[in-house]
């Protein structure tokens, strides 16, 4: 009989420098995320939180102040991806922090869904994302863009090339 190793139940804890170059890419180095006012609020394996402040440049219908349909939908594939690029470094803890970061630059979205679900209207957004799925080569996240009250406005799924 064939004993299979058995997986660590330890929790994993990313490095200071991994974390501070995950937020330095999703929030400054890619600039739209840095316009849109994307700031990550809590990053865990697999699960990534963040918000965004309602400002008058992100307006999709004047009259209602609600929010545009491409902003909710930007924060939904940056999230996901970000959910699985997360969940592929805590998959690779024996690689230096500078080496996961590296893994960014294979990171791509293949097929994105955006289901709206009531206006964006509110002072602020939440987003939570969570890897699903985190192959070898393909990633597949959920995500929700929520008020400020927690209600669920709008959801969505992405699949990313990870290789």
């Amino acid at each position: 009989m064939t004993q299979r190793a058995s997986k660590s139940t330890e929790p994993i804890v990313f490095e200071t420098e991994y974390l501070e170059g995950v937020r330095d890419i999703f929030e400054r180095r890619i600039v739209f995320n840095e316009t849109l006012g994307l700031k990550v609020l809590d990053i865990q394996p697999g699960v990534v939180l963040a918000t965004i402040r309602m400002r008058e440049a992100l307006i999709g219908h004047f009259k209602p102040q609600r929010v545009h349909g491409g902003v909710i939908s930007a924060c939904i594939d940056t999230m996901g991806a970000m959910a699985c690029f997360l969940a592929l470094g805590a998959r690779h803890m024996d690689e230096s922090p500078a080496k996961r970061l590296e893994r960014f630059q294979k990171l791509g979205t293949i097929d994105l869904r955006v289901d709206y679900l009531r206006p964006g209207v509110g002072t602020h957004f939440n987003i939570r994302a969570e890897a699903i799925r985190v192959g070898s080569r393909v990633g597949n996240a959920r995500v929700d863009f929520t008020s400020p009250e927690g209600e669920l406005l709008s959801m969505g799924t992405g699949a990313y090339i990870m290789s």
